[in-house]
């Protein structure tokens, strides 16, 4: 290139900045990118109750061939520990994809039986009332159609917020102990799906 003559040079040099321009941004635009998993986006932050939440992993939930839902797990501070992702304070989302549709009171009792068995049975009693007012809100829903995006969110002070597609689902149901009951559902030594659960523990944001 030292031989071009000085208005053959400038284009090549020009050209060369910018190809070096785009490819320095290409990292930076994969990480502000949505995540995409099973043809469903899931951002890699999101601002809840006024704090910046960085997406901690996703996954599927599947039975044999069938997949019912894609999940993410949103935090302040990524962490491959549950018990990190339980105590870390502040707010937390689970927000998850509907892959099918399905009967509301299949996730009624999904819920309740993943509480259940992650829940020490001392701690059942003062959870009671608040389960079963929270399944009568999943239940009114009649059924959640393939693609809904459902999140639950634990906003310290209000408790946790329900919504699908955006929709306030009932009033926030207090406690940051009934948040942590629906998580370990997730996270917990008997989870819904072993690998969900590995997936949303991968401490990537």
């Amino acid at each position: 290139m030292k031989h071009l003559p000085p208005l053959r040079r400038r284009p090549l040099v020009l050209g060369l900045l910018l190809g070096l321009a785009l490819a320095a941004s290409r990292p930076a635009r994969a990480q502000t990118a949505p995540l995409m998993v099973e043809g469903h986006p899931f951002d890699r932050r999101v601002v809840l109750a006024g704090t910046e939440l960085q997406l901690n992993g996703t996954g599927v939930r599947a039975v044999a061939w069938f997949k019912g839902y894609a999940a993410a797990l949103y935090l302040r501070t990524p962490t491959r520990d549950a018990a990190q992702a339980l105590s870390q304070p502040g707010p937390k989302r689970l927000q998850l994809r509907l892959l099918h549709t399905v009967p509301a009171g299949e996730f009624v009792r999904a819920f309740r039986k993943g509480i259940e068995r992650n829940t020490p049975a001392a701690d059942l009693p003062a959870l009671a009332e608040r389960i079963d007012r929270f399944a009568a809100l999943v239940d009114a829903l009649g059924e959640v159609r393939k693609g809904d995006l459902v999140n639950l969110d634990l906003e310290p002070g209000r408790g946790t917020v329900f919504s699908v597609n955006g929709t306030l689902r009932g009033e926030a149901i207090v406690g940051e102990d009934f948040f942590a009951a629906l998580l370990r559902s997730f996270v917990g030594d008997r989870p819904y799906d072993s690998r969900l659960k590995s997936g949303l523990l991968a401490g990537t944001a």
